[in-house]
């Protein structure tokens, strides 16, 4: 055999190799969570090579009250509604791409403190998250921060959540 077939021959192996580890790495998403705890987040995951990455922007909650002035708390209402508001939004947008709150791999939360407690209400955000995370239906939990910010863009809103989801190939 000559030295130049060696070398399509070991070409060919390397290429044949490398899209069995594409195909086999493309399967699932890894998501890995602390041992023993049962905060509704995973700690880190790993994102399949040749997955698709998908950057949703920030939303808001929808109003809940039309007839308040939609710059005001009253058009939005609390922690809890807005959050949950602002899921279901995330949840009809992701919907529109054939995506589930499943693919989501990465959240950001942007609280303003709430006038009537004076800081936020990490409570009431989380009583609202975990009907979407951590579920029996839905047990695909992201990596999460929440920060607590000064503003957001509507003065009406307390919450403002932006995710990342990812389609596997």
């Amino acid at each position: 055999m000559t030295i130049f077939k060696t070398c399509r021959i070991a070409a060919l192996a390397s290429v044949l190799a490398a899209g069995a580890v594409s195909a086999a790495g493309a399967a699932d998403v890894v998501r890995h969570g602390e041992p023993g705890s049962h905060f509704p987040i995973s700690s880190a995951i790993e994102v399949p090579p040749g997955a698709s990455t998908i950057y949703l922007s920030g939303m808001g909650a929808p109003p809940v009250d039309k007839a308040a002035d939609p710059k005001t708390l009253a058009a939005y209402g609390d922690t809890e509604t807005q959050v949950r508001g602002a899921l279901t939004r995330i949840q009809g947008e992701l919907a529109k791409l054939k995506l589930t709150m499943g693919d989501v791999v990465n959240m950001h939360i942007y609280m303003v403190a709430d006038p009537k407690l004076g800081k936020i209400d990490f409570p009431g955000m989380m009583k609202a998250y975990t009907e979407f995370y951590g579920t029996p239906a839905q047990p695909k939990l992201p990596t999460r921060s929440a920060f607590e910010v000064a503003h957001l863009a509507n003065p009406g809103w307390l919450v403002e959540i932006e995710v990342v989801a990812v389609r596997a190939h």
